[in-house]
């Protein structure tokens, strides 16, 4: 599949702002199974200074100082992407969790997507005993990796209702749990914290999902919003496999990575800090578009 994406970030103040320093994880990754055929940042008030780099993990991060006083802040991505990933192996064919737990647990490996960094508590995933007894129901003695994951992957998606309103980025992951309720993002966070009270690697991935519009309808400009799943370490042979909680799906063609990390703290789209007093709002608008 080839994509166009467009995100579009607006920040309203109520009061003038004079000065404001941001970090940007918006362009997405190059890896396997994605090719970004080209992609730009545009931003308003242009910034007085702007660097652009890599953080440990691989994703873009863009830093921008604005110095000219202003009301509001936009900020435009635009990609046009190539998503062609290989089809997973049957998840009944992979490693035992107990396996692929004492693998991991002896990796020697520091690279950026070594199991290491992916299989210990994370600023916002913290442990949770009771998640941690709620994901060992998949993982019988013996069982396959992937076989088990996705067995959680489901429940997590029958037992836990998609709700907006249920939850905010602070919440935290145990209130989101014992709620039932929440958005992607808790979702992952849930999963995350599940399989690594297991012992196994799990990593948060935020990015997008095409939206499929219902049989005769057109596709809405703007409907379309930012996601987030987590992606379980295999073994050596099977590597990382992306896994959708919120949908109950196998990550593929129709997800689009922008950025790999912990926990939504080390991929955030937008953070930093600003002078000023007064409130801010807040609107987003996701544009992903198939074009061939």
């Amino acid at each position: 599949m080839i994509y166009e994406v467009r995100h579009v970030t607006t920040y309203g103040y109520s009061r003038m702002v004079p000065f404001a320093r941001c970090i940007l994880r918006l362009l997405p990754r190059d890896e396997p199974g994605q090719s970004v055929q080209a992609s730009e940042l545009a931003i308003t008030p242009r910034p007085a200074e702007r660097s652009d780099g890599l953080c440990f993990f691989g994703n873009h991060m863009t830093t921008v100082s604005i110095t000219r006083p202003h009301r509001e802040l936009r900020v435009e991505m635009r990609a046009r992407i190539t998503v062609e990933r290989p089809a997973p192996p049957h998840p009944g064919l992979t490693r035992s969790w107990e396996e692929v737990a004492a693998l991991a647990l002896a990796s020697a490996s520091l690279a950026p997507d070594s199991p290491a960094h992916q299989f210990y508590p994370s600023r916002l995933v913290p442990p949770v005993p009771a998640v941690v007894a709620y994901a060992r129901e998949s993982f019988g003695a013996g069982r396959p990796v992937l076989e088990a994951a996705c067995e959680l992957m489901a429940r997590i998606r029958r037992d836990f209702t998609y709700d907006p309103d249920a939850t905010e980025v602070s919440t935290p992951l145990a209130e989101a749990f014992a709620a039932r309720h929440g958005v992607c993002q808790d979702f992952a966070h849930i999963m995350i914290a599940g399989l690594r009270g297991l012992g196994l690697p799990a990593a948060y991935v935020s990015g997008y999902i095409r939206t499929i519009p219902p049989p005769g309808q057109k596709r809405l400009e703007g409907a379309d919003a930012s996601h987030a799943w987590a992606t379980i370490w295999c073994g050596p042979e099977t590597g990382w496999i992306g896994l959708d909680p919120t949908n109950d799906l196998i990550v593929a063609d129709d997800h689009i990575v922008t950025a790999i990390g912990r926990d939504y703290a080390d991929v955030s789209p937008l953070d930093g800090v600003l002078v000023g007093p007064g409130s801010q709002k807040i609107g987003i608008a996701v544009d992903v578009i198939p074009v061939g």
